[in-house]
């Protein structure tokens, strides 16, 4: 899915939401089965009453893994229920390897199992990106400045220059690219650095996690807007864990709503 596809699937949606995939067992509904099987229905359930108000879903690729060779193969089957064209499909796998290892993790989840974009972690430099933007119409979103405390261990560090780690990262990985194929994710709990971010980087669209359980707010989003909305919203626990019970398909979608209607108005 290319730059142009999904803004226009944020203007048709009036929605730029994200929902995040983040099928724990222990957490689904009691009804379900703890097992492959039990994440697969589940997920199923929340994409088809979801799907009306979600331009992207993102797989936490480790909440599959962590269910051995059954979890990859509900990995796959979730990706084939999400439908082309309705929602890209992110693999939040946060690879970052570099050379022959990093195109082969590129091979794995943009060719085996069709994705239209990786989380990506830069930080072993051009090696651990480059491979990935050898496929057309496929997406790296690389981390930028990520919502999590531990920001400040090393994204948020001081060079010599003055800039911030994450802001140097940033500009180098951009080079490499552009604003067709890759992506930054941008925390929402940090909102005081997201006006110089959307200034340096005017054209890139931005996945940002970190609304709803960890305190961000879409209010605050809208300095990271620029023309073509420019954002993917990402909401995991907060929609598909919205109710524990077997109503939990229906919840979700009702929450998933909520935020869009707020979305709609954002993009006006």
């Amino acid at each position: 899915m290319n730059k142009a596809e999904i803004v226009q699937l944020i203007r048709r949606k009036q929605s730029f939401l994200c929902v995040g995939l983040d099928s724990d067992p222990a957490k689904m509904p009691g009804h379900l089965p703890k097992t492959a099987e039990g994440v697969l229905a589940f997920n199923e359930a929340i994409i088809k009453s979801t799907l009306p108000y979600a331009v992207a879903y993102k797989l936490n690729i480790a909440f599959y893994e962590a269910l051995g060779e059954d979890g990859w193969h509900a990995l796959a089957r979730t990706i084939e229920k999400i439908p082309k064209g309705e929602a890209l499909i992110i693999a939040d796998a946060k690879r970052g390897d570099i050379g022959n290892t990093a195109a082969q993790y590129a091979k794995a989840f943009f060719e085996q199992l069709d994705c239209d974009a990786i989380t990506i972690s830069p930080y072993m430099g051009a090696d651990s990106v480059t491979p990935f933007l050898a496929f057309d119409n496929k997406w790296s979103i690389v981390l930028g400045l990520t919502s999590n405390k531990g920001a400040e261990d090393v994204e948020l560090q001081r060079l010599e220059n003055g800039r911030f780690v994450f802001q140097e990262t940033m500009t180098r990985i951009a080079k490499l690219g552009n604003s067709e194929n890759i992506m930054f994710v941008i925390g929402a709990t940090k909102a005081e650095y997201f006006s110089p971010i959307r200034s340096e980087f005017p054209d890139h669209f931005f996945l940002v996690p970190g609304v709803g359980a960890q305190g961000g707010t879409l209010e605050e989003l809208k300095m990271l807007m620029n023309g073509d909305i420019g954002l993917l919203v990402n909401s995991s626990r907060q929609i598909i864990f919205a109710s524990s019970g077997e109503d939990f398909a229906k919840a979700s979608a009702m929450k998933a709503s909520e935020l869009q209607i707020q979305m709609s108005q954002m993009i006006g």
